[in-house]
């Protein structure tokens, strides 16, 4: 059974960071592609960033390029979301899931983490 456990959201303010985790089983993630997507209160599930499975190639959304970089620790099947200059936009319910790009909205997702960016 695929699992995915992400962790690191909170509270902060805007132009503060945060690194997100994600720790994943049940499938074999040093193969896949990884992407996270977020939601935030009232809106639809956007992308935010793909890396392929040997983190030779990453993607971002317009909205976050130069602020966020994704990682991933393949030994440790661990993907990361680190967020730089948080902006009051970037707030809502972030998710990992095992999809590229194409597949990532409608890719299955766990809980999420819950990002708040408030002054």
């Amino acid at each position: 059974e695929e699992k995915l456990l992400e962790s690191g959201g909170g509270l902060v303010q805007p132009g503060e960071s945060l690194r997100l985790s994600c720790l994943t089983s049940g499938f074999e993630f040093n193969w896949a592609w990884m992407s996270w997507v977020r939601q935030a209160p009232g809106k639809e599930l956007e992308w935010v960033s793909t890396i392929s499975s040997s983190a030779s190639t990453t993607h971002y959304a317009d909205s976050v390029k130069g602020r966020f970089s994704i990682s991933r620790d393949n030994p440790n099947k661990t993907l990361y979301l680190q967020l730089n200059s948080l902006k009051t936009e970037d707030t809502g319910t972030y998710y990992c899931v095992n999809a590229p790009r194409s597949r990532a909205l409608t890719a299955p997702r766990g809980q999420g983490t819950l990002v708040t960016v408030s002054s």
